[in-house]
């Protein structure tokens, strides 16, 4: 079996199955980063000095970043030996227990220290689940993907991580219109509840999609590693920083502006909350739009060249964007964020059908699982903490663009070297050419 046989049913399952996945993980992140930014610190991290209460509220978003690697190897591990399909199944299981927990949790008031402790370890099974759900939708998608087609395809699955942040955001939006003792005392809850309702219908239509074409190939020639996490570290080991490397611009970036700005607006800018929800939630529709049209633009133009552009354009962007929410005028911050989104949804549109290809199918999970994740780590994990320290430290948003600058430049180096076959220019060849090399 070949990706090129799937059909057009099980391709399109396979897309929306992963594409819903996708929507649940970032709208979990999404929920707990809003909630870290703004309401978690007086209610499981309270302190004299509000600084340090929000600094250790972001922290706490950090964490499940770090978890990511543990799942990562897990996942990996049995996404290369028994499937995909299976190791998606159960961690949207997990991801959905571990969210619908951080709803029904006590708070520090109730309980004293353990509530921290408690939100911390669903933080962390939210990360250890998520370390294997992006990967494995991902290839699941791009491996039913006929070849000519696996950007545009691979692309559409990274709008979730759009549709997630902006659900999150709206069911969001009346609870901040709330009375403030009504928000902290109930409300907060709502979005981590309704997590579950997203779980069981991701659920239901992942057990309806075949296994990976690719992986079944693999199967079926008896080419399964038996420890396939040990032999991608050791055979694809530098691509493999690559990739933790190449995921650094889209993921600060990201971070950034649907994060971050939550906390910039009232303590940069003087805004309150839906102030700047005001202005975020509509910039996002242009990721949704971008994503797709970038996606397939790379099949006709390659993953790397769009990769490459955009990254550089991430090292300017955040300049603009930050000068603009300087103005504190609606239709100009709009404009920033609209900057900054299209580049960040030019360079993310390409990660599934690049990061994924650059491994053999046998390892692929694994190769992409650890990468990406780790990658994580020095994106997204620690962007709004050490943004949070350095606009205290200077007082102003410049030190913070030239911290996003940076990573985006380290992201364009690892583009660099990260090359695909000879054929960069019809990146969605057979898998099997990519293994061969």
């Amino acid at each position: 079996m070949t990706a090129t046989s799937t059909s057009t049913n099980q391709r399109t399952k396979a897309v929306f199955a992963s594409w819903i996945g996708t929507t649940i993980e970032y709208y979990d992140n999404a929920a707990y980063g809003v909630a870290a930014s703004l309401i978690f610190a007086p209610l499981f991290f309270p302190s004299s000095d509000p600084l340090v209460g929000t600094l250790l509220s972001l922290a706490s978003f950090a964490v499940g970043f770090i978890a990511r690697p543990v799942g990562a190897v897990i996942f990996g591990h049995f996404g290369d030996r028994i499937g995909r399909k299976t190791c998606l199944m159960v961690t949207m299981i997990m991801m959905g227990v571990a969210t619908f927990a951080i709803g029904v949790l006590p708070t520090y008031e109730q309980i004293g220290i353990v509530a921290p402790v408690l939100l911390i370890l669903c933080r962390i099974l939210q990360g250890v689940s998520v370390g294997g759900e992006y990967s494995g939708a991902v290839l699941m998608t791009v491996e039913h993907s006929e070849g000519n087609r696996r950007g545009f395809f691979g692309s559409l699955v990274n709008t979730g991580a759009t549709a997630g942040l902006l659900l999150a955001n709206l069911v969001f939006l009346p609870i901040f219109a709330l009375p403030r003792e009504q928000m902290l005392d109930w409300a907060w809850r709502i979005p981590f509840l309704l997590s579950a309702v997203l779980v069981v219908v991701g659920y239901f239509i992942r057990r309806s999609v075949d296994e990976s074409p690719d992986f079944a190939d693999v199967k079926e020639r008896g080419a399964v590693h038996k420890l396939p996490v040990l032999d991608a570290l050791r055979t694809s080991g530098r691509t493999i920083v690559l990739v933790a490397f190449g995921i650094f611009a889209a993921g600060v970036s990201f971070t950034m502006g649907s994060v971050y700005s939550l906390t910039y607006g009232p303590t940069g800018l003087g805004l309150d909350n839906q102030d700047m929800l005001a202005v975020l939630l509509p910039a996002t529709v242009v990721i949704i739009i971008c994503i797709p049209l970038f996606g397939q633009l790379s099949d006709k133009v390659g993953v790397r060249p769009v990769f490459l552009a955009s990254s550089a354009s991430l090292m300017v962007l955040p300049f603009a964007w930050f000068a603009l929410l300087d103005t504190r005028h609606y239709g100009l911050m709009l404009l920033g964020f609209m900057l900054l989104f299209i580049g960040y949804s030019a360079n993310y549109a390409v990660v599934p059908a690049y990061f994924s290809q650059v491994f053999p199918p046998a390892v692929r999970f694994s190769g992409m699982a650890i990468g990406f994740t780790v990658g994580l780590i020095g994106a997204n994990a620690f962007a709004p903490s050490i943004s949070a320290y350095l606009l205290s430290a200077t007082g102003g948003w410049t030190a913070i663009a030239f911290y996003m600058s940076a990573t985006a430049l380290v992201s364009l180096i690892a583009g660099i070297f990260l090359k695909l076959p000879e054929d960069d220019k019809k990146p969605s060849e057979d898998p099997q050419t990519v293994a061969a090399a």
